[in-house]
């Protein structure tokens, strides 16, 4: 392991704004972080909002809440008053032309004009002969002139880096945490690094944004790894020094499987939400990829960064291990004074938001005040008890099987949904609705399934104010749980 010059360090941290916070974005945060903060150097937040058709607003700004929720303040971007913020890839526009302009003119780039329907029948016909999915650089040697003529009469085309094709070529990474790994050039594809829209590829953009932004070391997540030679070609072809790279392990869950949200909580606010204390999952975070020394596991923010090396730093794939996460929780729990205790659980269970809301659906159904907290119980638990109402689960002419697999089902395209992503009661029905007339159920067999399992309960406050109220995190937990409790009962 090496380690490249640190002072003074800058850093970035660069997501994108297309759905919640992913505990992953946190993760590599916080080695950016630390690290920058144990050399005196800049924690920068950059926006990468390229893909349009993903990026929303609201998920821009959960990014900012969740990295202020974990204590994780950068230095330079919005809100921070910095001499460059906010940095945002979409606002940056004219610079990568710019410089793609300038690729295209040294002829170390080209303009591609291949339509989707050529390309699809070019992969059609590498899988009929069984050969790597590439693009086979069949703009590659297009004339430049005949190119510019056809782009400026306004033609649909892409501009595509131009991959150094000498025999026996080779680009070597080298990996601040990995050593050296030796690329051959004939694997690497000619990359996209404009699309016919006018917004440059993450390729493009990030290597551009490092270079200007005088980013000195990336750290990221291993999954980047075959993308770095693209990333030094580019650097070559501009001819700039690359910065440090240094890529983190993945986090997985137990069978070693990548974590992914399609089947684990893997929000930042999903584990807020619970209760989970911003130093407690910020230390977890920590233990995974990072050893403190002398056994121990306890520490807090700032000891991280005073012990900080990278020889404490291991790039193998570390285990989110949620079980470990909810015992450092409740040491910490414990470990308060009942003063303090008492304030966090007012702040996290009784903000005038959300009590209001939750006040809004109980009066019509409660007649002293202290029927509230047994009526509305469900809208605080982390989880619901399903026992008094399995059997109501058992929807006529559906198997266990399909009823598990339509549960499962709705999590998933939820997540896909950028219209549900407010996660409003409008919002809820409107894609509810549509996801029942899509898969040919009934409302009525759907949404008893939705009611049961958010509530554990026959009768509650209607059907999508109620899951608005108990949240997105809260509610998609607890669609997993009853998925997970009925795959263990018999066949019905």
């Amino acid at each position: 392991m090496t380690s490249a010059p640190v002072t003074p360090p800058r850093v970035r941290i660069a997501p994108s704004p297309t759905g919640d916070p992913h505990v992953g974005t946190a993760y590599i945060g916080l080695f950016n972080y630390v690290f920058a903060r144990k050399h005196g150097g800049t924690f920068v937040l950059r926006i990468e909002d390229t893909d349009q058709a993903r990026c929303t607003p609201g998920s821009e700004q959960a990014i900012f809440e969740a990295l202020k929720w974990l204590g994780l303040n950068w230095q330079e971007g919005p809100d921070c008053g910095g001499d460059y913020g906010p940095y945002r890839q979409s606002e940056r526009l004219p610079i990568y032309r710019e410089h793609v302009a300038r690729l295209l003119a040294e002829g170390k780039a080209y303009r591609c004009f291949a339509t989707p329907e050529e390309l699809a029948e070019m992969r059609k016909v590498q899988r009929e002969q069984k050969l790597d999915l590439a693009y086979d650089g069949r703009y590659r040697d297009y004339d430049p002139k005949q190119a510019e003529q056809r782009a400026a009469a306004g033609e649909p085309h892409v501009v595509r880096m131009k991959v150094p094709r000498e025999p026996g070529a080779t680009t070597t990474v080298h990996d601040c945490l990995r050593g050296d790994v030796t690329f051959e050039n004939r694997l690497i594809d000619d990359q996209v690094i404009m699309k016919s829209d006018g917004f440059p590829t993450y390729h493009l953009a990030c290597v551009v944004d490092d270079h200007l932004m005088k980013i000195s070391h990336v750290i990221r997540g291993e999954e980047w790894i075959t993308s770095t030679p693209k990333h030094v070609l580019l650097y070559q072809a501009f001819g700039w020094e690359a910065p440090a790279f240094y890529h983190l392990g993945l986090l997985r869950n137990h069978n070693k499987s990548k974590l992914s949200k399609r089947k684990n909580p893997v929000s930042v606010f999903h584990y807020r939400d619970l209760g989970y204390l911003p130093g407690t999952f910020v230390n977890f975070l920590g233990t995974l990829g990072f050893s403190y020394g002398d056994d121990r596991e306890r520490f807090t923010l700032d000891e991280m960064v005073e012990r900080f090396e990278w020889s404490r730093v291991s790039p193998g794939g570390p285990v989110f291990d949620p079980v470990k996460l909810a015992a450092f929780n409740a040491d910490d729990i414990r470990a308060m004074d009942v003063d303090t205790l008492t304030s966090q659980l007012i702040a996290h269970l009784y903000t005038p938001e959300r009590l209001r809301a939750i006040v809004a659906l109980a009066r019509e159904r409660i007649d002293l005040l202290d029927d509230f907290v047994p009526y509305t119980s469900f809208f605080f638990a982390g989880k619901v008890d399903y026992s008094q109402v399995l059997g109501k689960m058992k929807i006529k002419k559906r198997t266990r099987k399909e009823v598990v697999n339509i549960l499962k089902t709705y999590i998933e395209e939820i997540e896909r949904d950028p219209a549900a992503r407010g996660f409003t009661a409008p919002e809820l029905e409107t894609f509810s609705r549509a996801f029942c007339e899509r898969h040919g159920w009934k409302t009525r067999e759907v949404f008893t399934l939705l009611r049961l399992s958010i509530t554990g309960r026959t009768a509650a406050p209607p059907l999508f104010d109620t899951m608005a109220a108990v949240g997105k995190d809260r509610a998609r937990l607890r669609l997993r749980d009853a998925a997970d409790v009925l795959r263990q009962q018999p066949e019905w």
